[in-house]
């Protein structure tokens, strides 16, 4: 891909040409980054970048393809330690100018292709991203060595049900052992 200059953060389909591919190049800036990484609830976000094109499909759609790259930190499930991740992730959106918006709050049925979007008059290259991103992000980040521990509780002079317990066949052990003790 050529390098064009930077790609503008939002586009009006209606005034591109029906027939050439425009090449992107997104690489927000920091204030973008730290925005965008307090949206998503991330300790950091580094190295944000989107590589791809906007390219026309049949006479009314659009097709929005390329790869996404990041790096984020978040926060490990057990410790809260920061936890540094490499993200790559390709990045695909269908705009059909034949499928209808929805109403604001009312239920849709998912189109068969999860890809596909209503066309819309402008797209927001930026909110694009983010979504990607958010959908690529680890949903349990651990740090290394992070191991959870077991919590046990119950009533006083009561064992404590522990997670060995709830296993399939944990009651047949436990008969097992009372048979055995008991012969």
């Amino acid at each position: 891909m050529t390098d064009t200059g930077p790609t503008p953060m939002t586009i009006r389909l209606a005034a591109l040409s029906g027939r050439a591919a425009l090449p992107l190049s997104v690489l927000p800036d920091a204030a973008a980054q730290e925005a965008m990484a307090a949206r998503l609830g991330l300790l950091g976000l580094r190295k944000l970048r989107f590589e791809g094109e906007l390219a026309p499909e049949g006479r009314r759609d659009w097709r929005l393809s390329g790869r996404l790259g990041a790096t984020v930190v978040q926060p490990c499930v057990v410790t809260l330690a920061p936890v540094t991740t490499r993200i790559e992730t390709d990045l695909l959106r269908l705009y059909r100018a034949g499928m209808a918006a929805p109403a604001p709050g009312s239920e849709i049925e998912m189109p068969e292709d999860d890809n596909e979007e209503p066309l819309p008059d402008r797209l927001e290259l930026l909110a694009v991203i983010e979504e990607a991103l958010a959908l690529a992000l680890p949903l349990y980040p651990r740090a290394e060595g992070a191991e959870s521990g077991e919590a046990s509780f119950g009533p006083p002079g009561v064992a404590a049900m522990r997670d060995e317990d709830t296993r399939p066949f944990a009651a047949l052990a436990r008969l097992k052992g009372y048979k055995d003790g008991a012969d």
